[in-house]
């Protein structure tokens, strides 16, 4: 069932989501999620309240996170609910549709972001040594985790990529992330390799006269999907022996952390991964703190 509320705070829920789908580029993904959140919101302040979105203060704002609570919400859901209604409500003062912003004075729960699954460089190894590079489609398998490690891409990221992307005589891909927005990874030579001899050989053995401009094809000629690069990823970590739990997305987290883990600056890293915040990148900083204790403790007298 719709939530029920004012036809005039349905207009101003959509006028929010198609100005920041024009400023910031969100995801169909993103914009349902702020629809929801809003939309519940403004459903619960016409049912227990009279109100509509512009006639809120911050007492209902807190009324709302505290029933949220009550129902059990986690403090993640909360923060996420209370980042909504803030950027709605800066949107809103600016248009003039409101007075003044009532989360202003509101905090957001401290919650401690959860530290990101990794593999060790030595599974990584293991992982990538797991395909049959003799056979097509296992050397495209080894090129997609070839790359992926190399770059820290996202999956939608790899699986998207076309051949106009490849810069292989500069050792780059360009790539397209969240919001449109281009950047250019190096590849590395073990990489760039091995992307080669898939070009060279196994992709025109696995196309078969067939044309795509898809990087990565299936044995039916089609672009390779993020679910069946999921399936390839489990079925290579078993035969490498990795019992950890494993995606792709794990690969770009080892990308990040082997980085660090060698002395890259965390602001390349956001970079390389397309962070628009470095905050997005600063779940990472624990490696680095990791890296400097263990310098110190090797190379200071007193360490």
């Amino acid at each position: 069932m719709e939530p029920q509320f004012d036809e005039s705070d349905g207009e101003l829920i959509r006028r929010f989501v198609n100005a920041l789908w024009v400023e910031e580029g969100l995801s169909e993904n993103t914009q349902k999620a702020y629809c929801s959140d809003l939309s519940l919101f403004a459903a619960w302040l016409t049912r227990t309240h009279k109100k509509t979105l512009w006639q809120v203060g911050a007492s209902e704002i807190e009324g709302y996170l505290a029933l949220k609570f009550r129902q059990k919400a986690s403090e993640r859901t909360s923060a996420r609910l209370l980042s909504s209604l803030r950027k709605f409500y800066l949107f809103a003062a600016r248009e003039g549709s409101v007075e003044k912003d009532p989360t202003v004075s509101i905090e957001a729960p401290r919650i401690g972001r959860p530290l990101p699954k990794t593999l060790t460089e030595k599974d990584v190894e293991a992982l990538l040594e797991a395909p049959n590079t003799d056979e097509p489609l296992g050397c495209r398998d080894r090129v997609m985790l070839e790359i992926l490690y190399a770059t820290g891409l996202r999956v939608s990221e790899l699986v998207g990529l076309t051949l106009g992307q490849l810069n292989l005589r500069q050792g780059v891909v360009r790539v397209v992330g969240k919001g449109s927005k281009d950047r250019l990874v190096p590849i590395g030579e073990e990489a760039e390799d091995w992307m080669n001899r898939y070009l060279a050989r196994a992709r025109p053995a696995i196309l078969r006269g067939r044309r795509s401009d898809d990087v990565f094809v299936t044995d039916r000629g089609s672009g390779m999907t993020r679910q069946a690069f999921w399936y390839i990823i489990k079925r290579y970590a078993l035969l490498a022996g990795i019992r950890k739990p494993l995606s792709p997305h794990t690969l770009r987290h080892a990308f990040a952390t082997h980085l660090l883990n060698h002395g890259a600056d965390l602001r390349v890293v956001q970079l390389l991964l397309g962070h628009s915040d470095l905050s997005s990148t600063q779940i990472y900083t624990h490696v680095a703190q990791e890296r400097l204790k263990d310098l110190h403790a090797r190379c200071h007298p007193r360490g």
